[in-house]
C-alpha cells in the first residue's frame, strides 16, 4: 500500500512524514522545502503476528508495510505548473490513496501558504481543501477531455461501445466542472470501471489529517476547524483523522516504552501512526491474513472479499494454480487455545474450500498440488 501525503505548504506535512517513518525528512518554516518526494516504509503494527511469533520463535518476522510519499507542497495553479506543479501531480498519480493534511491552528509563527509562496494568508480549512481539489480536478478534466475526443474518433463508426464511452465521460466532466472530484460521480459499477481505467487523481479515496495543536488535538469536537473538515468529508466520503503532527514527531523519537508512557500521560490509547494504518486499511477496504511456523510468521494485505484461492496467489502463483484447501483457524480462537495442537484436537481448524471468503485475522496452511 502507498500512500501519498499532500496539502498546502507549511501545513504540517514533512513534520507528519518524520512522525510516520522517523525518516528525518526535511522541515522548515518554507515553502518546497522538500523538493523531491520523501519515500518512508513503515512495518504494520499486529498484536496478532506478534503472538505466532512467540509461539513459532521463527527464523523470519514479516510484518505488512506501508510506504508513505511525501510530496511537495502544491499551490494555486499547480495544475498549469504553478509552484512546483505538475511532476508532484505525477507523484500522486502512484499512489493508492491520499492523506491531505489540513491545518486546522492559528500560529503566527507559521506562515500559511495558499497562491503567493512570499504571502501569509489566514488559515482557512475549506479553502485550502478546495485549492487542493481544484488543482486534482483540473488536471483529471485536461485527461478526461482527452479520452472523450478519442472515444469520439472511435465512434464515427457507430461502435455503440464508444458512444456509450463518450457519454459517460462527457458526464464526469460536466461533473468536474463543478468543482466536485470524481469519486463523488454518481454512475452504474461498469461505468466506474470504465471511469477508472483513466486513473483519475480524484478517484483515489481520501483521509483528511486534520493538523491541530496540543490543546484542539485533545478536544477535536471544540475545535472549529476540525468541524469544517469533517463536514466536507462526510459529503464526499472521505475520512478524517484528527492529529498533532508535533506530538506525533516527539512520540516517534521515544523508544517503545516511553512511547507507552508518553502516550498514557496524553490519554492516548494510541499512536497517530497506528490510528492512520487502521484508517487506510479501512478506507481502502484492506485486511490481513497471516502464515506461521519455524521458517516465517508473515502478514499478507488482501483486499475485503477475497476468496482463498486468490488470497493463495499473493503467496505464490502455483498455489493459486493448485489450490486444493485452506486449512484456517481464526486468531480469536488460536489466542484462546494457546496452541495449534489444542486447536486441531478440539476441532477448530477449519477446511475450506475454493469458495471460501478470507477473514481479517485468519491463520491459514494452503494445501496445493501442481
Amino acid at each position: 500500500m502507498k500512500l501519498g501525503i499532500v496539502g498546502l505548504p507549511n501545513v504540517g506535512k514533512s513534520t507528519l512524514f518524520n512522525a510516520l517513518t522517523n525518516a528525518k525528512a526535511e522541515s522548515a518554516n518554507y515553502p518546497f522545502c522538500t523538493i523531491d518526494p520523501n519515500v518512508g516504509v513503515v512495518t504494520v503494527p499486529d498484536k496478532r503476528l506478534d503472538f505466532l511469533s512467540n509461539m513459532y520463535n521463527p527464523k523470519k518476522y514479516t510484518p505488512a508495510v506501508i510506504e508513505f510519499v511525501d510530496i511537495a507542497g502544491l499551490v494555486k495553479g499547480a495544475s498549469k505548473g504553478a509552484g512546483l506543479g505538475n511532476q508532484f501531480l505525477g507523484n500522486i498519480r502512484s499512489t493508492d490513496a491520499i492523506v491531505h493534511v489540513v491545518r486546522c491552528f492559528d500560529d503566527d509563527n507559521i506562515m500559511h501558504v495558499v497562491e503567493d509562496a512570499n504571502t501569509a494568508a489566514p488559515v482557512d480549512p475549506a479553502g485550502d481543501i478546495e485549492c487542493i481539489n481544484i488543482e486534482l480536478i483540473l488536471s483529471d478534466s485536461d485527461m478526461v477531455s482527452r479520452r472523450i475526443d478519442k472515444a469520439k474518433k472511435n465512434a464515427k463508426g457507430g461502435d455503440k461501445k464508444f458512444l456509450h464511452e463518450a457519454e459517460v465521460l462527457e458526464a464526469l466532466l460536466e461533473h468536474l466542472d463543478k468543482g466536485l472530484p470524481a469519486r463523488t460521480f454518481d454512475c452504474s459499477d461498469d461505468d466506474k470501471a470504465l471511469i477508472a481505467e483513466s486513473d483519475l487523481l480524484t478517484l483515489k479515496p481520501v483521509i483528511y489529517a486534520a493538523n491541530m495543536d496540543e490543546t484542539g488535538v485533545a478536544n477535536p469536537d471544540g475545535n472549529e476547524y476540525y468541524k469544517i473538515v469533517c463536514d466536507i468529508a462526510a459529503k464526499e466520503g472521505s475520512k478524517v483523522l484528527p492529529i498533532c503532527a508535533k506530538t506525533e514527531q516527539e512520540i516517534a523519537e521515544l523508544d517503545k516504552e516511553d512511547q507507552k508512557a508518553f502516550l498514557a500521560d496524553l490519554g492516548m490509547e494510541e499512536s497517530g501512526l497506528d490510528r492512520l494504518i487502521r484508517c487506510s486499511y479501512e478506507l481502502l477496504g484492506l485486511v490481513s491474513f497471516l502464515t506461521g511456523g519455524p521458517d516465517e510468521v508473515r502478514a499478507w494485505t488482501i483486499v475485503k472479499g477475497t476468496k482463498a484461492p486468490k488470497a493463495a496467489g499473493k503467496i505464490h502463483t502455483d498455489i493459486e494454480r493448485g489450490f486444493i484447501r485452506a486449512e484456517v483457524i481464526a486468531y480469536s480462537d488460536l489466542e484462546r487455545i494457546g496452541s495449534m495442537s489444542a486447536a486441531r484436537d478440539q476441532g477448530l481448524i477449519r477446511s475450506e474450500g475454493k469458495e471460501y471468503i478470507m477473514q481479517d485475522g485468519d491463520i491459514v496452511l494452503f494445501r496445493f498440488n501442481v
